[in-house]
C-alpha cells in the first residue's frame, strides 16, 4: 500500500472539515472551516475549483460529478455547480447546520442542524424546502441507506423512512452508551456503525434476521483511566464500496485502522498523523483512501497548523 501527500497551490488556512470522493471519478471535495470549497483532482494533484462560502462549511456531499452542497456555520445550506462556478443558497437553519447528505432514491437535500430540526430540500423546486421535522434534539450527524435515515442524538439512534416522515419508525439507545460522533452506512447491509467519543465503533444490524449475531462494539486504542477505558475520539468511519465488509476508523490521536465487519479482525494500521484524522474518503472503486489530517476544534493538544491530505492506493 503506497501513500503520498496531496499538494496543495494555496494552503488550506484553516481545519478540513469533510473530505469526500466524487461518485464515478477520482475527484476529491475538501470542506474546511476557512470558507472555502475545493474540488481537487487525485490523478494529477491539481485544483479544478475553489469556492468561496461566507461561513466556516462542516459537511459536504455530492448529487452528481457537476453538483455538491455543503453545511455552514450561519446555517446556511447551499449548492454549487462546478460547471458554472456559481453558489446558490438554497435554505438556512436556525442555528449552525451541522450535516448534509444527498438521498439519490427521493432526489432530496437532507441537513441538519444545532436548531434540532431535520430538513428535506428539492433544488428541482422554485420552493426548496419540502419539509421541516423536529428531532426533539441537536443533531451533530446523519446517514442515509436506501429509504432510511439514521439521525444520530447525543447516543440515541433514530430511523426514519424517507416515504414517512412524521416520527420515527425505530428508536433505541446505541451501544456506545456515551455521545456519538460519526455514523455511516454499512453497503452490504441495512447496518450501521457509528464511532463515538471515547473510542468506542458499535456496528448494529437492526432490520435483519441475524442482528443478535452481528451486533458487536469495540474500542479502537483502549486505554485504562482510573480504573475504566477510555480513548480518543472516533472522527470518522468509512467503508470500502461493495460488500467485503472492510473498513477503516480515524480518531483525534492520528491513528487510521483497517477492519473487517464480517470477520470482526484487526486488518491493518497507517503510520500515526502528526494531527488528528478529521476525515476520510474512499473513492468509488475503493482503490483510493483520503486522509485529512487536521486540528477539530475538539481537544487543546491539537496542532493548529495547516492541514493536509493524503492518498493511499491499495
Amino acid at each position: 500500500m503506497s501513500g503520498a501527500r496531496l499538494e496543495f497551490q494555496n494552503p488550506i488556512e484553516d481545519a478540513i472539515s469533510k473530505l469526500k470522493f466524487s461518485p464515478e471519478s477520482n475527484n476529491l471535495l475538501i470542506a474546511s472551516w476557512d470558507s472555502y470549497l475545493r474540488l481537487y483532482n487525485v490523478e494529477s494533484s491539481s485544483l479544478i475549483l475553489q469556492l468561496y462560502s461566507r461561513a466556516a462549511l462542516l459537511d459536504c456531499c455530492f448529487e452528481n460529478e457537476s453538483t455538491s452542497y455543503t453545511s455552514g456555520s450561519d446555517g446556511f445550506i447551499q449548492r454549487y455547480d462546478f460547471n458554472a462556478g456559481t453558489v446558490d443558497r438554497i435554505g438556512r437553519h436556525d442555528d449552525i447546520a451541522t450535516s448534509v447528505l444527498y438521498s439519490l432514491d427521493k432526489g432530496e437535500v437532507i441537513s441538519t442542524g444545532l436548531d434540532k430540526k431535520i430538513k428535506f430540500w428539492d433544488t428541482r423546486l422554485g420552493q426548496s424546502l419540502v419539509l421541516s421535522t423536529d428531532a426533539g434534539a441537536p443533531v451533530r450527524c446523519i446517514t442515509v441507506n436506501g429509504n432510511n435515515l439514521v439521525v444520530c442524538v447525543q447516543a440515541s439512534m433514530h430511523i426514519y423512512d424517507l416515504r414517512s416522515l412524521d416520527r420515527p419508525f425505530q428508536s433505541y439507545e446505541s451501544q456506545v452508551e456515551v455521545p456519538i460522533r460519526c455514523v455511516t452506512s454499512v453497503p452490504f447491509s441495512t447496518g450501521y456503525a457509528v464511532g463515538s467519543v471515547d473510542g468506542q465503533v458499535a456496528l448494529d444490524f437492526p432490520n435483519t434476521a441475524c442482528s443478535s449475531e452481528m451486533k458487536y462494539t469495540f474500542r479502537c486504542h483502549p486505554k485504562s483511566m482510573k480504573g475504566r477505558l477510555h480513548g480518543a475520539c472516533i472522527n470518522a468511519i468509512e467503508f470500502t464500496p461493495g460488500g467485503s465488509g472492510t473498513f477503516v476508523t480515524g480518531d483525534n490521536e492520528g491513528y487510521v485502522i483497517s477492519w473487517n465487519a464480517k470477520s470482526r479482525r484487526r486488518l491493518f494500521e497507517l503510520p500515526k498523523y502528526s494531527n488528528s484524522v478529521a476525515s476520510l474518503a474512499f473513492n468509488h472503486t475503493g482503490e483510493l483512501l483520503a486522509v485529512a489530517s487536521s486540528h477539530t476544534y475538539q481537544e487543546a493538544n491539537e496542532k493548529e497548523e495547516p492541514p493536509q491530505v493524503f492518498i493511499h492506493k491499495f
